[in-house]
């Protein structure tokens, strides 16, 4: 299984940003994905979660994203989307996905990263 994630650049400060991040199948099937969340690291800082999503669609985020930025995710397509609007230059990090993704029926799940994605906001 493998994350792929896209929609980062540079923004200005007040705009919007959408990213997307699918999970496909490599050597291992996917049966069903369980939570999906995003997390970033911005420079010299700890890798901080923002946003996750469970499978019944309950979500939760950091404080200082609250109302801003919505996750949501399209079961269909094993994709998970995180919407940033009035994005502030301390938003600026790389944004990792993640999925805790079962392979089998039977198999524990797994938790699963994508490669990470760029955001840049400019003052």
């Amino acid at each position: 299984v493998q994350l792929q994630a896209s929609g980062g650049g540079l923004v200005q400060a007040g705009g919007s940003r959408k990213l997307s991040c699918a999970a496909s199948r490599t050597i291992s099937s996917i049966f069903n994905i369980l939570n999906m969340a995003w997390y970033r690291q911005a420079p010299g800082k700890q890798r901080e979660l923002v946003a996750r999503i469970t499978s019944d669609r309950s979500t939760n985020y950091v404080d200082s994203v609250k109302g801003r930025f919505t996750i949501s995710r399209d079961n269909a397509k094993n994709t998970v989307y995180l919407q940033m609007n009035s994005l502030k230059p301390e938003d600026t990090a790389v944004y990792y996905c993640t999925a805790r993704i079962r392979t089998s029926r039977l198999g524990p799940p797994a938790d699963y990263w994508g490669q990470g994605t760029l955001v840049t906001v400019s003052s």
